[in-house]
């Protein structure tokens, strides 16, 4: 979620939406990436087009979201919206063939996904390739939907900070998955509903005015109350003859509370989820899917974690340094993506930055400059198991390269968050 700033389903409504394409059926191919930017100052990162066994995969929180429910979808309506224009630009240099939106707003038909599709991706923008993702997977999203309880124990029930993910409607900061290649949406898997209580030794949060342990949440409220702040996805995605299994959440930021640190001890147990979720035998028993399917990834899946995980392994308000879960992990390459523009922003902006610990080169997000300042939040994370990675960057340009309007300085004409990219060989 945007540091910057501070559809009702019901349980029984189904739980995945696959969109289609709006357009002509085409032959599914790859666009060729001659002359496409890659981020970090040079063009042609992804070489002159590729086999069908390389695949480019990115995260991008693009901050296309709104105030108002149906908002998103009548700025997509026609191609004018300048914001839309910009981020769908980033998307095109970089041109990876399957990557994460964070922040897009849901809604079941799936037709906002449709329109940035149609009237920004399929268009050049900027004099970039036009990007064409036949497949696409969005689903309902934990944020605006109404817990019936005061979880944050205000005295009060309403309002985004009682939804079981923060959010002013449904669906708000949803979450898109966006793919050349073919998804497998029968496989799908969907964790929307899991209970945080329900993951062993979970860090619930404690009520420090109280004696009793972990006692922010009543009985009743830890019944109800779920992992995800949006929603934790397996979507698998047949490139060639292999099957990855994409890994998307958007776990909440580690602020926004109060000495219970319920955010911060909950993106602490949703980035645990997925280190569980890959982790074979006894460590993933506990996850039940919602349609009840239980356990984690078979052992031989590769995969890829893809998110803004709102957490940096140095720097910022993170538990436990919560990110390590992944970082460390004996299945997870960290492929240590960069840029230059980073490592410029944190020596102009100076503030926080400057007392950072973390070197700036990974940063992936350009936050207040007071308080956390930039930090690294958004990850693309492959298996070690099938996959092999080829090369990483974040879309940050310096300065001295026309296309850093793209990214620019605060007020965003994009996002506050970089788009970042690791290249594979599956």
């Amino acid at each position: 979620m945007t540091m910057r700033r501070g559809t009702t389903l019901s349980a029984a409504t189904a739980l995945a939406v696959a969109l289609s394409a709006a357009l002509a059926p085409v032959a599914v191919g790859h666009p060729d990436h001659h002359g496409q930017h890659d981020g970090n100052g040079g063009h042609g990162g992804h070489g002159g087009g590729h086999g069908k066994d390389e695949l480019r995969v990115a995260t991008y929180n693009l901050s296309l979201n709104r105030a108002t429910a149906g908002e998103l979808q009548a700025d997509l309506a026609t191609g004018d919206d300048a914001q839309a224009a910009t981020v769908a630009e980033v998307i095109q240099r970089a041109n990876p063939d399957v990557v994460l939106l964070n922040e897009f707003d849901f809604d079941a038909p799936g037709t906002a996904v449709d329109l940035f599709r149609e009237n920004y991706l399929e268009v050049g923008q900027g004099g970039a390739n036009p990007v064409e993702y036949r497949y696409a997977y969005s689903a309902p999203s934990n944020t605006g939907v109404p817990s019936g309880f005061d979880l944050n124990n205000d005295g009060t029930v309403g309002g985004g900070d009682d939804a079981f993910g923060f959010g002013a409607f449904e669906g708000q900061y949803g979450m898109v998955v966006l793919s050349k290649y073919p998804i497998a949406t029968d496989d799908v898997r969907t964790f929307q509903h899991f209970l945080w209580k329900d993951m062993p030794g979970a860090l619930l949060p404690d009520d420090p005015a109280t004696p009793e342990p972990a006692d922010w949440f009543s009985a009743e409220e830890l019944d109800a109350v779920r992992l995800s702040s949006k929603s934790h996805w397996d979507v698998p995605i047949r490139v060639g003859r292999q099957t990855v299994h994409v890994l998307a959440s958007h776990p909440t930021p580690p602020t926004f509370d109060g000495p219970e640190d319920r955010n911060g001890r909950r993106n602490h147990d949703e980035i645990r989820f997925w280190a569980d979720y890959v982790t074979p035998g006894t460590a993933s028993r506990y996850i039940e899917d919602d349609d009840g399917g239980r356990g984690g990834l078979h052992p031989g899946a590769p995969f890829v974690i893809l998110g803004d995980q709102n957490a940096d392994p140095y720097d910022g308000d993170s538990y436990d340094v919560a990110i390590d879960q992944l970082l460390d992990h004996r299945r997870i390459v960290d492929p240590l993506p960069t840029s230059a523009g980073a490592v410029e922003a944190a020596a102009l902006q100076g503030g926080a930055n400057d007392a950072h610990i973390g070197d700036p080169a990974y940063d992936t997000a350009d936050f207040a400059d007071t308080a956390p300042g930039n930090l690294r939040a958004d990850y693309v994370l492959p298996s070690r198991h099938r996959l092999r990675v080829q090369d990483a960057g974040v879309f940050w340009p310096t300065q001295d390269d026309p296309l850093s309007a793209l990214t620019g300085t605060y007020p965003f004409p994009s996002s506050d968050h970089r788009l970042v990219w690791v290249d594979l060989t599956v």
